[in-house]
């Protein structure tokens, strides 16, 4: 199989805009299902010293629900139901996860006084293709953030969108920090989430969260597409026995937007 090239896209000729994002010779690897997530079948994970083996770059969720998680520059940080975000433990579980090793050498596009719809619309603007996965990284300082985390569950688990009844939320105001996720084509709803997903994580890596809203003062957008997409799928009982099927759209966008 011929291998996809990893240089830069150039810019245009006689403008600063550097095109469409590059495609990056890895893949992005995700662990599970969000269509788990929505169904309550979260009871195993992959340990978080594997997913850094997976990438430097990605996000997830802590074990039962307990917090979300983002991997930035290969450390991977737990967001707890505070917002607290510290370093995650090699051992902890992560039930959900993506991971990808991102380019270094990634032109940054200045994105200026955006909110997240129109941010959202600058990263759709600048797709390789909508047929493919983009990692997503954005780097400054945030006029608003609003993030939420969640806490821990018992058992029997309780399906994601009851989870989200209870979710703690923490707004940020003047933050200075990095926003990590990924843009999922619209086919893959129910595997991932489609469009647009974001976590935050600080630039002193003391909060962070899964992103409901934000206003983006003056950053960096940097953009990688991935042709390649590695799924890992969990093997526990509980898993095995649940038939999985789409979730509705309405349902994953109440849950993932904040409504």
């Amino acid at each position: 199989m011929p291998q996809i090239p990893a240089s830069q896209t150039p810019a245009r000729p006689g403008s600063s805009d550097p095109g469409p994002a590059p495609i990056a010779p890895g893949a992005l690897t995700q662990f599970s299902l969000l269509a788990a997530l929505m169904a309550g079948t979260y009871a195993s994970g992959i340990r978080a010293a594997h997913a850094r083996e997976l990438g430097d770059f990605g996000i997830g969720c802590v074990d039962r629900l307990g917090g979300e998680v983002v991997m930035l520059d290969g450390v991977v940080y737990e967001c707890n139901a505070g917002g607290v975000a510290t370093p995650m433990p090699d051992d902890e579980l992560l039930p959900f996860a993506d991971a990808c090793d991102l380019p270094h050498d990634l032109v940054a596009r200045p994105v200026r006084g955006l909110g997240l719809h129109a941010l959202t619309e600058t990263v759709e603007a600048a797709l390789a293709s909508r047929n493919l996965f983009h990692a997503v990284r954005v780097d400054g300082l945030f006029s608003s953030l609003r993030v939420r985390t969640t806490a821990r569950q018992a058992l029997p688990l309780p399906t994601l969108e009851e989870v989200a009844e209870h979710q703690v939320e923490t707004s940020l105001v003047g933050a200075e920090g990095t926003l990590v996720g990924f843009w999922s084509p619209a086919l893959y709803q129910g595997v991932a989430v489609a469009g647009l997903h974001l976590h935050f994580l600080s630039a002193d890596r003391s909060t962070g969260g899964h992103v409901l809203d934000a206003t983006v003062a003056d950053a960096d957008l940097r953009l990688a597409a991935y042709a390649r997409f590695a799924l890992q799928l969990p093997t526990d009982a509980a898993f095995l026995a649940t038939e999985l099927t789409h979730p509705d759209d309405a349902a994953v966008t109440e849950v993932e937007g904040g409504g």
